[in-house]
């Protein structure tokens, strides 16, 4: 049987902040934008969760349920060096990991045990290891499987330890409890299980496969969950499926040249990340909503790129395609069908390609070296110029 270990680190980023300002210990911490601009809660500090607060909600209404709670910009840089030294610590007992995010990962550690004890051994010394290295703490589950390990490592949060050894143990577990602790089920499926008097994993673990036909091919799946049942294997070093970034607008605007403008920063940095990872995107997607909350997105698929200006030219163009007959409230960038191997692309009769290719790579080893913020394109300048005028526009009309 397979010896599977899940780490997740405690509300992470509030932990960061807490770690490097003591004062902010024993108070609601929420680390996202402060109330007042339009902004969401990337994560908070269990003193928050207790008022209601969680990530993506809006700022706004983080702030009426916790009007005590301090508010703080994120710091992406300082929770990335943290991480690095999370994932050094998960490196020293397998290869065997697949990094879900900065604070969260899987490790495949059956063929460590000859080496380094058993997996219960080994995620004990990882908790203390994270600890003194880093300064926070963490939640680590152990399970025969993915989805066990998972659901241990939810166990005892936070700082928590837990096992779950065999499918038997993990029924006797989670079969009285609600279907929105299982792995895989969000809030629609539930409502939908709901409504067909499914309430407990322990029955849907005893539904017949055709009842839940209409599921389509996971129903068969989320039967086989409520068993226990789930042989997903660790991914090593595993590619992301897409890369974005978006942003929600101060004020719901139609100004092009501003849509223009936070397309352009949007780009660099969707730019900036597929070349952190060493990769191309052949899809470029772009997501509008307005000021409704309807949704838009509209994809383009082309020659494989990872050039901030490529990226731009090809958002702008979908745009530019667009009736925006609403104001616009947020938009974002996504590249997909993403390969480490568009290398091939580059042919010697594309000259075009293959000098934004060097150009790019060495203007990201400059950023790399003395920070991402060393060096802007004149656009990239007055594009955040333009950006910041509008903010102060805004700060004066509050």
């Amino acid at each position: 049987m397979r010896k599977i270990i899940h780490l997740d680190m405690d509300a992470f980023f509030a932990s960061i902040e807490e770690r490097d300002n003591p004062e902010l210990r024993g108070k609601p911490v929420i680390v996202g934008a402060p109330p007042g601009t339009r902004g969401v809660v990337s994560t908070c500090n269990y003193i928050a969760r207790k008022f209601g607060v969680h990530s993506a909600m809006s700022s706004d209404e983080a702030y009426q349920r916790c009007p005590d709670a301090v508010f703080i910009n994120s710091h992406f840089s300082k929770y990335k060096e943290a991480s690095n030294e999370v994932h050094k610590i998960m490196s020293r007992y397998t290869d065997m990991i697949e990094f879900v995010s900065l604070d969260e990962g899987y490790m495949d550690v059956t063929g460590s045990e000859f080496l380094f004890g058993s997996a219960e051994k080994i995620a004990r010394e990882l908790k203390e290891l994270v600890f003194e290295t880093v300064g926070v703490t963490c939640s680590v589950g152990v399970g025969y499987s993915m989805m066990s390990a998972k659901c241990a490592s939810e166990e005892k949060k936070p700082n928590g330890f837990f096992v779950i050894s065999s499918p038997e143990e993990f029924r006797a577990l989670m079969y009285p409890r609600s279907v929105r602790e299982l792995y895989g089920i969000g809030g629609k499926t539930a409502e939908r299980l709901f409504s067909m008097g499914i309430k407990t994993i322990g029955q849907l673990a005893n539904q017949p496969a055709e009842r839940l036909r209409h599921f389509g091919p996971s129903g068969e799946e989320l039967i086989k969950h409520a068993k226990g049942i789930d042989n997903r294997k660790v991914t090593t070093n595993s590619t992301p499926k897409s890369i974005g970034r978006e942003t929600t607008f101060l004020k719901d605007t139609n100004d092009k040249t501003l849509l223009y403008d936070t397309l352009l920063l949007l780009s660099e940095d969707v730019s900036y990340r597929l070349y952190l990872r060493g990769l191309w995107c052949r899809t470029v997607t772009l997501k509008i909503k307005f000021s409704d909350m309807k949704s838009i997105t509209r994809a383009q698929s082309g020659h494989y790129v990872k050039n901030s200006d490529e990226i731009y030219k090809i958002a702008k163009e979908i745009l530019d395609y667009q009736s925006l007959s609403k104001p616009v409230r947020l938009i974002g960038i996504t590249g997909s069908n993403l390969t480490d191997k568009a290398y091939i692309q580059l042919s010697f009769n594309n000259s075009d390609l293959a000098e934004n290719n060097v150009l790019g790579n060495t203007i990201f080893n400059i950023k790399q070296k003395f920070g991402r913020g060393t060096l802007k394109t004149a656009k990239e300048i007055a594009a955040e110029a333009h950006l910041a005028d509008e903010y102060k526009k805004f700060k004066k009309m509050k």
